[in-house]
């Protein structure tokens, strides 16, 4: 017994020590656990950060950073995720909706992101969205905020962090709500200027305001919408005043100036009086900027106290600031952390605005959600999962209450803004809280109505907008009741007289025809030579003879060619009328009836006054001799201006061009005529002022199709490249043409003048006009049109525009009104001043035109002159040269003392019958090009070369005392070690043999002949030379006593004693050979004379 209580005593204590020293190897795997995992290292989750590093927007990279810095700090210093240290990879994304999803695109090929944070900028942020549900990857932004990013099935790992434009919408509507308005209007900014900007975001931001209210409300509200770019072009008071005819309750977005604009146009229009109430949609606003948005320091006392008046009937939507502790050290945290890394970098405000503390608690928010799904043993690449742990969540953030819902939005908090009437300062009166979707009122605080009242206004008037309700208490009396009828019937009775008395005048008018011009008064010729014109003093002259029957012009170019500016050469049919210049156009008919339409649509023609359109002045019809006489403009048409090269045209007038077209086409659809049906560039002529005009519109009666041009022919297809599609397919096509069928032809002239290469101009394609015909009338997708590029025009808008002008589809074009606004806005720099201004500034281009083709001109010629001269220095002397340049007479001159070098090659006959012309001619350029490039270098003169013969001078025609011997000498020693190294190209193992004469004396010099005159040596030097040359050695100096004589006087030469020599004529000489020089000819510096 005792045994087995010792037995056990002892088994117990065996428990006890194993169980301890389990305990012990459980705490060392732990610890060594612990070391392990320290030694192997955190996970590294990648924040791909994309934001603008620059720009006016709140969400920089510089104030947003900061923010996420601390954050990840808060994370890793509290116990979720020790394991795992968060990176943060930041990239540019500039706002761009290009360069944004590239960085994206680089981010996930490399690997580097888990989780993207931003983009902002809506049109930057939606590919990327598109993209993260592919790539599998988590969105958080901040941005983001329009209706179309509420669709999740496109975008469904997309998280808005700040809430969405909706959820504004559903505060706008708690207001309404909570003052019983059901009537509201929508008074926004939007981009209407063209181009590419896009949705402005005023219109993002009322348009789920737009649908809520619509919605919820069963009212559609209407709206007013203007561009603020374009100030001038919208009148606040004008669409204020139309919003008054259907609300009294306004929900304003634009810009903080706008605003204010809009709101002291509302107080001079009295819209302050209490009746009114105005809603500024401002979410992103500091505290400093909505505290008092009515005052300007650089406005006048004025304006600022009509502004502050006028605020007094505004109230403010904004997001909700954030007011804890907190939130304050966080903004100081911040501030301190982005002015460490930049000191150049301030914040300006007193708390960081909503978007930063929105990127820290999107931060929060993902590590909250990773640590879930780490917990559930799933992936930190699992976006999918992520996200949907991320959705309908609520936490504390460093915002306040952030709430989640379960479509990926914030429920954010809003506040209702009005201004203290006391301090002027706007101050919160209500908040609206997204997670409860609630409206509270702040307590301690009211609501200051407009006009003194106590109480909201009425969304609608108790009289009705126009006063219709509220009928006058007292009756109409009869009185008035009789005067307002014998009123009535006496504007009547007026009316009808006048109408009788217009058409009375009328129809006198038309029966006087003095439009009418008999042929007999149309003058033809020089006026210089007609007495009757000299009396009616007219100073203009035709420098030929015209006769309208017998003219080769061109029927509708009018052309001046700007070179000829002493005698102008006109391309039109001309004639002078009551002394003026009028441009005459046949009527190609045999006969012609008046009859009362012709009448009336002549009366028409001739009313027309613009200053872009063709004044017509009268008409002849008496056969044969029928013409239509209009104003004659001499710069010609702008086919012929645009063609004319030596016209530099700047896009200012080019776009002055299209304005005057525009100008005079929108004149004429205002007047009687409506269209012109017949538009093209040869029918736009130009002015001595250069102002385009319009020509060639109307009378239809009288004009008709030229008898040269028939279908099928080049010059009718030609005539078709303007015309309208669908005007080319009727089979009946009205004369009169259509609006939208000049608008099209307007288009086609602009192109024109954008390339400046002929109409319907095709880059790479060759195409006859009758091809061209075809393809527009056929009208097959994609549409035939000619070249345009964005490139080659000064701005995108410029393209586009014509292209729209183009359209296939006549309803998708705009009309002259529209253009004529567009175009001027592309033209700002053009169309400043008045119409003084504009017309100089194309004068001053017009002379800079003829300046620069003087000067171009000047320039050609001074430069083919040199080319001439030193064509004709290489011919002759230059000194010579110039005596004959200036017409004097060269004289033959003596010279006393010269030395003459002769040379010919050994052998040339032989060598030549054996060789080919060309091969010869190519030995001899050969060789005398490398002689050429030695004489150079010394004062000699070539004479001339007969085949294989090379003859120099030294000492003429500018003397130089005896140096000319030393200059011939050092000359042939120079030659002949040329032509020891020479190597014959057909030849190569041959080595040339060159035979030198030199000889000194008196020679006789001067130019001979008229046609190819030739500078040459006379005298007996000259022969002597050549026996020195023809009694010589190959590759040997042969040298004349006298030579040698003037030679010895420089002590360099090496000559050597040759012995007497026979030579024809000039019996025994004792000669020598020029062996060397001693001394290096660039050591003797002396002239010896």
């Amino acid at each position: 017994m005792r045994l087995d209580k010792s037995t056990k005593r002892k088994s117990r204590m065996e428990r006890i020590i194993l169980n301890q020293i389990l305990n012990m190897e459980v705490i060392l795997y732990l610890v060594l656990l612990l070391m392990c995992g320290s030694c192997l290292g955190k996970q590294e989750v990648k924040l791909g950060v994309l934001l603008p590093s620059r720009g006016n927007y709140p969400f920089i990279k510089d104030k947003v950073l900061p923010a996420i810095e601390y954050a990840i700090e808060s994370i890793e210093n509290s116990t979720k995720l020790p394991n795992h240290k968060f990176v943060v990879n930041y990239r540019d994304s500039e706002c761009s909706e290009t360069i944004g999803p590239l960085k994206a695109i680089d981010l996930y090929v490399d690997r580097d992101v888990d989780v993207f944070f931003g983009p902002v900028c809506d049109y930057a942020v939606a590919p990327i969205a598109r993209f993260s549900g592919y790539w599998n990857i988590p969105v958080i932004s901040a941005g983001a905020t329009v209706k179309a990013f509420d669709n999740k099935t496109e975008y469904r790992l997309l998280t808005r962090i700040q809430g969405a434009y909706a959820k504004n919408a559903e505060f706008v509507l708690e207001v309404a709500k909570a003052f019983n308005w059901t009537n509201v209007g929508l008074f926004f900014h939007e981009n209407m200027g063209g181009g590419r900007k896009g949705k402005s975001n005023c219109y993002f931001t009322v348009e789920p305001i737009f649908y809520k209210l619509k919605n919820q409300l069963k009212f559609q509200p209407k709206y007013e919408q203007f561009d603020e770019n374009f100030p001038n072009e919208y009148d606040f008071g004008e669409l204020l005043l139309k919003a008054s005819t259907y609300t009294r309750i306004v929900v304003l977005c634009a810009s903080a100036d706008s605003v204010r604009d809009i709101m002291i146009k509302a107080h001079e229009l009295n819209f302050d009086n209490g009746e009114y109430v105005f809603l500024n949609i401002d979410l992103f606003s500091s505290k400093n900027e909505s505290e008092k948005p009515w005052y300007r320091e650089d406005d006048t006392a004025e304006r600022n106290e009509k502004a502050r008046k006028a605020y007094e009937a505004l109230m403010t939507v904004t997001l909700r600031k954030p007011t804890s502790p907190e939130y304050k050290h966080f903004s100081e945290e911040v501030k301190k952390r982005a002015e460490s890394k930049d000191r150049n970098f301030t914040y300006g405000e007193e708390e960081v605005n909503s978007f930063v503390g929105a990127f820290h608690d999107a931060v929060i928010l993902y590590a909250i959600a990773l640590n879930e799904t780490l917990t559930r043993n799933l992936s930190i690449t699992n976006g999918t999962e992520i996200t949907k742990l991320m959705w309908n969540r609520t936490f504390d953030g460093i915002t306040g209450t952030v709430s989640i819902d379960d479509n990926g939005d914030r429920n954010a908090d809003y506040s209702l803004l009005d201004m203290n009437p006391k301090n002027g300062k706007f101050e919160v009166v209500a908040n609206y809280y997204g997670n409860n979707k609630e409206y509270k009122p702040e307590p301690d605080k009211k609501i200051y109505w407009a006009g003194g009242r106590n109480s909201p206004p009425p969304d609608t008037p108790t009289c009705g907008f126009d006063g219709s309700k509220c009928p006058p208490s007292e009756p109409f009396p009869e009185y008035g009741i009789v005067i307002i009828v014998l009123g009535s019937l006496l504007v009547i009775v007026l009316v009808t007289a006048f109408f009788i008395y217009r058409h009375i005048k009328l129809e006198a008018e038309l029966a006087e025809m003095n439009w009418r011009v008999r042929w007999e008064d149309i003058m033809f010729g020089s006026m210089e030579n007609d007495k009757k014109l000299k009396r009616q003093g007219s100073s203009v002259s035709l420098n030929r003879k015209m006769s309208l029957a017998s003219s080769t012009c061109s029927v509708d170019t009018i052309a001046v060619h700007l070179s000829d500016v002493g005698q102008r050469q006109l391309f039109t049919k001309t004639g002078y009328y009551k002394g003026a210049i009028m441009a005459i156009k046949s009527i190609h008919k045999t006969s012609l009836t008046v009859n009362k339409p012709l009448l009336i649509e002549v009366k028409r023609i001739k009313d027309l006054q613009n200053d872009h359109i063709v004044r017509f002045i009268g008409a002849c019809i008496d056969p044969p001799n029928m013409c239509i006489l209009t104003e004659y403009c001499q710069k010609g048409s702008l086919q012929d201006v645009l063609e004319n090269e030596q016209i530099k045209l700047d896009w200012m007038f080019r776009y002055s061009l299209m304005q005057d077209i525009l100008r005079g086409m929108t004149y004429l659809f205002n007047s009687d005529i409506r269209s012109h049906g017949n538009m093209k560039s040869t029918n736009c002529v130009v002015d001595g002022r250069f102002v385009l005009k319009i020509t060639d519109f109307g009378l239809h009666a009288l004009r008709g199709p030229p008898d040269d041009v028939e279908e099928g022919m080049y010059a009718f297809y030609r005539t078709q490249l303007w015309t309208a599609p669908e005007l080319l397919r009727m089979h009946y096509r009205p004369p009169e043409g259509t609006q939208k069928g000049d608008v099209y032809s307007f288009a086609i002239i602009c192109q024109e003048i954008v390339y400046r290469s002929g109409v319907f101009y095709l880059a790479n394609l060759d195409l006859s006009p009758e091809e061209i015909h075809q393809k527009v009338k056929n009208g097959l997708k994609p549409y035939f049109r000619p070249t345009l590029e964005e490139a080659d025009c000064p701005c995108d808008e410029l393209a586009e525009v014509i292209r729209k002008c183009w359209s296939e589809d006549p309803m998708e074009r705009p009309d002259f009104q529209a253009l004529k606004s567009t175009i001027r806005k592309l033209n700002k720099d053009g169309d400043k001043g008045n119409i003084l201004d504009n017309l100089l500034s194309r004068m001053e281009q017009y002379a800079n035109n003829l300046e620069a083709l003087v000067e171009e001109r000047t320039s050609d010629y001074l430069e083919q002159k040199k080319k001439a001269e030193d064509l004709l220095y290489m011919m002759l002397p230059k000194s010579v040269a110039c005596n004959l340049m200036r017409g004097e007479i060269c004289h033959a001159e003596t010279y006393n003392c010269v030395t003459i070098y002769f040379s010919d090659i050994c052998g040339f006959t032989a060598m030549s019958s054996e060789s080919t012309p060309m091969q010869v001619v190519q030995l001899l350029n050969d060789l005398y090009t490398a002689f050429d490039s030695v004489i150079e270098n010394f004062d000699v003169y070539k004479v001339e070369t007969i085949g294989d013969a090379y003859m120099v001078v030294s000492g003429l025609p500018m003397r130089n005392g005896n140096l000319h011997a030393r200059e011939i000498a050092r000359m042939s020693i120079s030659l002949l070690n040329a032509t020891m190294s020479f190597k014959i190209r057909h030849r190569p193992n041959e080595q040339l043999k060159l035979r030198i004469g030199i000889h000194t004396g008196p020679v006789v010099a001067g130019v001979v002949g008229l046609k190819m005159p030739r500078y040459c040596l006379f005298g007996d030097t000259v022969n002597t030379t050549s026996r020195m040359e023809s009694n010589g050695l190959p590759l040997r100096i042969h040298v004349s006593p006298c030579t040698k004589e003037v030679l010895d006087t420089f002590t360099t030469f090496d000559l050597e004693l040759r012995g007497p020599v026979e030579m024809k004529g000039k019996g025994t000489v004792i000669t020598y050979w020029l062996k060397g020089e001693r001394v290096a000819p660039s050591q003797d510096k002396e002239s010896i004379i």
